[in-house]
């Protein structure tokens, strides 16, 4: 999948929309910033255009407004905060369409930056109104998708602005769709996929399209449960999808068949109740109490898990190992990761909780890639076309 990019077109003192994204997490008591990394994560396309004279245009949602405006969900923050990262003044508006957003515009100088207002404040952004996204496009000579994050949505501003604009690529989502996409096109073998998380039928698709890429599939996190029951074992009080059960006895079937190792926990770490400050235990899968939660993968599994990824020159990991977020539950999940930080492979994140576990390990630097898109990374995993990739111009053309 080969798209163009802002490199591949003429950009000199050009007018240039660029759809980012800034949905970032604030401080509830202090309003500021608590994680920046999405800002930082668009600065290279954002510094490119600037370095080739551009005028910059940039536009994103903040949280779920549902079409209202809400003072706690303008961009504000975030352009201080962008402003001192690029070490210039970022000018912001107080919409994201209208006459003085057009003047705005208008008094834009080469290698400036401009941040609209959420989009989001306008319910004809997430309809993906024509006229909306007409208005938009208005604004700019070119249209630049820099947010992965939200690729996976049909929207005006990662959709439909591409027909009315010449569309291509920032640096970012260029990045993305070349990690994502050589992994499931051209993998360097033996490859494994790491999925973990609270169900499967989160990653159902996911696991259909990968299994027959991979040499390693390994289950952790809360969906191995509906496995480990699949199997014959007890699970306690952890969830099961019973209407599951026959996808994933069918999914371990297909595994054998095509010569894919498929491995499940040998041994697990449960508690009582489902909290952090909870007494626990490490019990074999054919031990686990009656009146216990599974809340992560245990010693043995660990091991097993990372003796089987220090082989590999390609994994893909999407969802963490235990409730991370509880201390006493993270060891599955800091394991595998320290584990791939290790390794002489290409390492690749979905986003979400995966990126916030290995952000709080301080990991994120060791992986080859971490995706900024939870549910888009999930859904190109899936072999599922973006709506805001789809819309790019061709290379080849």
């Amino acid at each position: 999948m080969k798209k163009k990019t802002i490199r591949d077109i003429e950009l000199k003192d050009r007018k240039v929309l660029v759809r980012v994204d800034f949905n970032v997490p604030l401080d509830i008591e202090t309003h500021e910033i608590s994680d920046d990394s999405r800002i930082k994560a668009a600065i290279p396309t954002i510094q490119y255009l600037i370095d080739k004279g551009c005028r910059v245009i940039l536009c994103s949602h903040f949280g779920r407004p549902k079409g209202k405006v809400v003072e706690d969900m303008r961009l504000a923050p975030v352009a201080k905060r962008l402003s001192e990262l690029l070490k210039l003044p970022v000018a912001s508006t107080k919409d994201c369409i209208g006459i003085e957003v057009e003047q705005s515009v208008s008094k834009l100088k080469s290698g400036a930056v401009l941040l609209l207002e959420n989009l989001r404040f306008h319910p004809e952004e997430e309809q993906n109104d024509p006229d909306f996204a007409r208005t938009l496009a208005g604004l700019a000579d070119v249209y630049v998708n820099d947010a992965f994050g939200t690729a996976h949505r049909a929207h005006a501003s990662t959709a439909g602005v591409a027909n009315y604009l010449p569309a291509v690529a920032g640096l970012l989502m260029e990045k993305e769709i070349d990690f994502l996409g050589k992994a499931l096109t051209d993998p360097i073998h033996p490859f494994a996929a790491v999925t973990g998380g609270a169900k499967v039928s989160d990653k159902l698709a996911l696991l259909e399209n990968i299994l027959n890429k991979v040499d390693y599939l390994l289950i952790g996190g809360g969906m191995c449960c509906t496995f480990l029951r699949s199997q014959g074992y007890g699970i306690g009080q952890s969830s099961v999808e019973e209407d599951k059960l026959h996808f994933v006895k069918e999914l371990a079937d297909k595994a054998d068949r095509a010569g894919v190792q498929l491995m499940l926990p040998v041994d697990v770490v449960v508690a009582d109740s489902f909290a952090g400050d909870v007494p626990f235990k490490v019990v074999n899968i054919g031990e686990i109490p009656d009146s216990s939660y599974v809340m992560d993968i245990g010693p043995y599994t660990i091991k097993a898990f990372t003796d089987e990824l220090k082989k590999c020159k390609t994994v893909v990991w999407n969802g963490p190992m235990g409730v991370f977020e509880y201390p006493a539950f993270r060891d599955g999940t800091k394991a595998i990761a320290q584990q791939l930080a290790q390794l002489d492979a290409t390492t690749i994140l979905g986003g979400g909780s995966t990126a916030e576990a290995i952000d709080e390990f301080g990991l994120t630097d060791r992986m080859s890639h971490v995706s900024t898109g939870g549910g888009a990374s999930l859904e190109f995993l899936e072999g599922k076309t973006l709506p805001g990739v789809a819309v790019l111009q061709d290379k080849e053309h």
